[in-house]
């Protein structure tokens, strides 16, 4: 098998063999996926143990321009294989590896993430769900917010509760819960895209056994600060154009032919086909909206496109510190400022283009409606995993070293605080 220590043409050489031996369009979805994850060229950064490569940043790049060179489908997107797999791999056992990875490598489960509540949103730390030992298992109560995709979901990270008489960072836990259960209300939330991508969560009495817990009971913070890194780096524009090359789970059949479009789209497949494929829809938008010979125009998406180019060179810092063996660190805050900034120019620059069309909505407008999808999405991605002001917050104080904001709370119970919903 392929490793780290194959050169960047060997790895794009091989990569490319391998896509054009096995690659077929008529396969169904499921088999494709399921043949990509043995192969370990659908997550090639991840382990080799664990359906990957173990591969650096630029090998993993030369992976990613062979699918394309061949017109592949990329592997599932989703919460799952971009959260919630590499934070098992970095903090669970072996047996949770072998129970939770195979299924979501290959498309089989969705996954959802249960950490925002109505009072803990960007102090996540002050949630309140709780979580009571009960034998061979822990009761869950509480609710939670922006969860995407609950009402797809098999499974959800969830962190909750365990202790209330530590400080807040001290006393919480990381669980792998089982969605279909009677203790899990899912309601869903309507969004001004009219989509329904966020849900609220309800957990009365909800079970989990106790072999679910990821790591330390009560060192779920950790495991949580992983997760949440992985999440800020797919909500950059690598993230998004990653989204291009696969297919979200959730809004496929598994039984398609895996060279059809799925047919789910929305606002994520505008993120997608705005930063996929190298910045096709960027480039092209001037004279997508027959304005190919406006200089101003082209001025403002060639800022667009450098935008995006540093962002995809911060994407690959990360890369080269997971390959290191080192976990995303304060630099993915840097990338999701970065898809902050890149969404929302290339929605003023979008709909400025395309004039008065800019007001319609509906798939025979110009593009598809994607450009006014995607203004409408625009403040979600600065606010999705930690808004652009925490970023800033991480950036200062982890990275250029600056005085850390006052903190009250930091050595008292939970108990003892009044925060979030709690009185």
């Amino acid at each position: 098998m392929t490793t780290a220590t194959s050169t960047t043409t060997n790895v794009r050489e091989e990569a490319e063999a391998w896509f054009r031996e096995n690659w077929d369009p008529e396969l169904p979805l499921g088999d494709w996926w399921q043949r990509l994850a043995d192969s370990g060229w659908g997550f090639p950064a991840w382990p080799e143990k664990w359906f990957g490569r173990g591969l650096t940043s630029d090998q993993v790049k030369s992976v990613q321009a062979a699918r394309v060179a061949v017109g592949a489908t990329g592997p599932p997107s989703g919460i799952g294989v971009m959260m919630a797999g590499p934070s098992i791999v970095d903090h669970g056992t072996e047996e949770q590896c072998k129970r939770f990875l195979p299924d979501m490598v290959s498309g089989k489960e969705i996954w959802c993430q249960l950490f925002s509540e109505p009072g803990a949103g960007s102090d996540l730390a002050g949630l309140q769900a709780r979580a009571v030992r009960d034998g061979d298992e822990w009761i869950v109560n509480g609710q939670k917010v922006w969860t995407s995709g609950a009402q797809f979901s098999r499974w959800g990270i969830l962190i909750a509760r365990t202790d209330v008489d530590v400080p807040k960072h001290e006393g919480i836990t990381y669980f792998v819960i089982d969605m279909d259960q009677p203790g899990i209300e899912v309601r869903p939330l309507k969004e001004m895209t009219g989509g329904a991508t966020f849900n609220e969560v309800f957990l009365s009495d909800a079970r989990v056994p106790h072999e679910n817990v990821i790591g330390e009971v009560n060192r779920g913070w950790s495991v949580a600060v992983t997760t949440l890194a992985h999440e800020r780096n797919s909500l950059g524009a690598s993230g998004m154009s990653a989204m291009a090359g696969g297919a979200m789970i959730g809004e496929n059949d598994l039984t398609r032919p895996a060279g059809k479009p799925g047919g789910g789209g929305g606002e994520m497949a505008g993120m997608a086909a705005a930063f996929g494929g190298g910045g096709d829809l960027i480039k092209g938008l001037p004279a997508a909206v027959g304005r190919a010979d406006d200089k101003v125009l082209r001025d403002q998406v060639m800022k667009i496109y450098s935008l995006m180019e540093i962002a995809r060179f911060t994407s690959l810092r990360v890369q080269a510190a997971a390959a290191a063996g080192r976990g995303p660190g304060p630099e993915v805050s840097t990338g999701k400022l970065l898809a902050s900034e890149l969404v929302r120019a290339l929605r003023d620059v979008g709909l400025g283009a395309l004039g008065a069309h800019g007001q319609l909505m509906g798939e025979d407008t110009p593009l598809g409606g994607m450009l006014q999808q995607l203004a409408l999405f625009s403040p979600a991605i600065s606010i999705a995993g930690g808004s652009d002001q925490i970023q800033r917050n991480i950036i200062g104080e982890r990275v250029l070293g600056l005085p850390r904001e006052p903190r009250v709370d930091k050595d008292l119970p939970f108990a003892d605080l009044k925060v979030g919903t709690q009185r």
